[in-house]
């Protein structure tokens, strides 16, 4: 008796080993299939991580062909980019480095899109003053009462236009005027009555430029190509700045208007037509003509 309930207590054991194997079995081929299928799709998650890095690369090879003005901060932030792919690749796909690299591709597109919008603006602020340039380019060959160093300074004007970060001016007007005892100021087109030149303009917004004080000055030219007014110089760096009248103002990258009063004296406002320059530093920003008669 003692025998058969071994016997029976031994196959019990030995059909729940086997039962348990079984499960055991299952659950091991279960949870190895599960493991491949995650892998799977870790790598596919890093490869699409790879491939948007890859495309990064590519845009940014495209602006930086395509855009001078910013070549060097597209640069830094393609290297940026480079590093990232190269450690992506050397690393095994796992959970936390899909977050961590995921997390940094969304950065870096943020960046491209903050950097490609900065790009655009420059270029057509560019755009926009060199079309100004060209419509002036005549008178400022022939006007422009600058030293020596002109072709230098035409140099680092065209290089602040690329940057688009240079003032510009709208509504640039000039007239004779006579200043009364009151302090009022009142117009005149005769030159005969004009004690001064008033030289109004309005300083155009651009967010590129940075805020804080400008120098701006005025060069007035008479018919007789003399200057009037103050005709002080000032440096610059390696250019020489001779001027009619100068005003300092507080920009804030906002529209300003601004006048500068030019004092002149006996004999030099006669009949015919003036040449009015306006400066923003060293840098010319706008010209315009008026007559006295």
């Amino acid at each position: 008796m003692t025998a058969q309930n071994n016997n029976l207590t031994l196959k019990i054991l030995i059909g729940v080993l086997g039962a348990l194997l079984l499960i055991l079995g299952i659950f091991t081929y279960k949870f190895y299939n599960e493991e491949k299928r995650e892998k799977a799709q870790l790598q596919e998650e890093k490869d699409l991580i790879e491939s948007e890095l890859g495309e990064l690369i590519t845009k940014y090879d495209n602006a930086i062909a395509l855009n001078e003005v910013m070549d060097d901060h597209l640069l830094k932030e393609k290297q940026r980019v480079v590093v990232l792919l190269d450690s992506l690749k050397d690393n095994e796909a796992n959970v936390a480095l899909i977050i961590k690299y995921r997390k940094q591709v969304g950065r870096l597109k943020k960046e491209r899109e903050r950097l490609f919008k900065l790009a655009d603006s420059l270029t057509t602020a560019n755009t926009r003053l060199a079309t100004d340039l060209d419509s002036t380019s005549t008178a400022l060959t022939e006007r422009i009462v600058f030293s020596d160093s002109l072709a230098s300074q035409n140099t680092k004007l065209a290089e602040i236009v690329e940057r688009g970060s240079a003032l510009t001016t709208s509504d640039v007007r000039a007239e004779g005027v006579r200043v009364r005892n009151s302090g009022k100021i009142v117009k005149t087109s005769r030159s005969s009555r004009a004690e001064k030149v008033n030289v109004c303009f309005t300083l155009s917004p651009n967010k590129l430029t940075e805020k804080g004080d400008k120098e701006l000055f005025v060069q007035v030219i008479n018919p007789e190509n003399n200057l009037i007014g103050d005709k002080i110089s000032v440096n610059f760096d390696d250019a020489v700045l001779t001027y009619s009248g100068r005003n300092k103002i507080f920009y804030e990258n906002d529209a300003l208007d601004v006048c500068i009063l030019v004092d002149a004296i006996d004999g030099e406002l006669v009949k015919g037509n003036y040449v009015v320059n306006v400066f923003s530093g060293p840098r010319m920003i706008s010209n315009t003509q008026f007559e006295l008669k």
